[in-house]
């Protein structure tokens, strides 16, 4: 781009001097300035252990995915999240955040879960993981996991649910960006089942996950169509930016697997969490050393505005 506006935001347990002189090295590197500079968290049990700050940058002939690509290598050399956007906060916005649900809201995939439970869960794990790296194609890995599930019990759902876990953050963030207005969805290639049950947790406005088919109190192994694989969830994103009004602008996606790229590339901002690293590498922005309300600095709300 000829003229480029960036924000550049660093997150870290703790931000030392050599942190900050080497993210300036990286300003300097590509000739930006910084037009201001600000602390949105640190120091205080409000900013869950977590500081942070914020840059505002300016600079002529930006290439911003080199921008990017040197930010994810400084971030994995000092274990800190250094995230890159284009500066578009004064003209956009954002209004829509949807979310990737297993092993981004909760620290699980369900579906290993249940193998688990139906005692099949290695099999299943290793078939899941192959898929979220991208090596397998999601439909057929999805229907081949389900074919593996039949015969489970209708009442290890609701055990499984009682137990999730949820991700580090995600209440403090739900909980601020509904105080801020911002609709929220599930968009998983998970179970509306679980999917739901978080919505009725954490008060996501809507979820569109995959359907469990169940008979006579048993899990048939059958999948019901549509399966939601990347591209139903970037068309998703889009049909809810749609009906809501919201231009692609102002929508945020934020997932972590190979199933969540399409709709990271949709989105005005993806953030790829705790992704896997061929994930990390093809989205736009990523987090790992943070919790998820660390997507609130990146929007930039500061911690004393926020509910701890």
């Amino acid at each position: 781009m000829a003229r480029g506006d960036l924000i550049l935001t660093v997150l870290a347990p703790r931000l030392t001097a050599d942190i900050q002189s080497q993210v300036d090295a990286l300003v300097v590197q590509f000739g930006l300035q910084e037009k201001s500079i600000q602390h949105l968290a640190g120091g205080s049990p409000g900013a869950n252990g977590i500081e942070c700050i914020e840059q505002r940058l300016a600079g002529d002939h930006v290439d911003v995915d080199a921008v990017r690509h040197a930010a994810l290598l400084l971030s994995e050399t000092l274990d800190v999240d250094i995230v890159i956007q284009e500066d578009l906060r004064d003209q956009v916005q954002p209004r829509l955040v949807c979310f990737d649900m297993d092993s981004t809201l909760i620290k699980a995939e369900v579906i290993d879960e249940l193998a688990r439970r139906h005692g099949v869960g290695d099999e299943v794990a290793e078939v899941t993981e192959r898929a979220m790296r991208g090596e397998l194609d999601f439909k057929a890995s999805f229907r081949e996991r389900m074919s593996k599930l039949a015969g489970l019990d209708e009442n290890v759902l609701a055990e499984i649910a009682a137990e999730l876990p949820l991700m580090d953050g995600v209440e403090r963030l739900l909980t601020n960006l509904k105080r801020l207005g911002y609709r929220t969805a599930i968009l998983s290639g998970g179970f509306t089942y679980f999917a739901l049950h978080l919505q009725k947790t954490l008060g996501f406005d809507e979820v569109h996950a995959n359907e469990l088919v169940i008979e006579n109190g048993k899990v048939t192994g059958e999948v019901s169509e549509p399966i939601v694989d990347a591209e139903r969830k970037a068309e998703l994103l889009e049909a809810i930016a749609r009906r809501e009004g919201f231009t692609l602008g102002q929508t945020i996606a934020v997932g972590d697997g190979a199933n969540d790229l399409k709709m990271l590339a949709k989105a005005g901002m993806g953030v790829a969490f705790r992704a896997k690293p061929m994930v990390r590498a093809q989205a736009r922005q990523a987090i790992s050393t943070a919790g998820l309300d660390g997507v609130l600095y990146l929007l930039g709300h500061h911690q004393q505005d926020l509910t701890p």
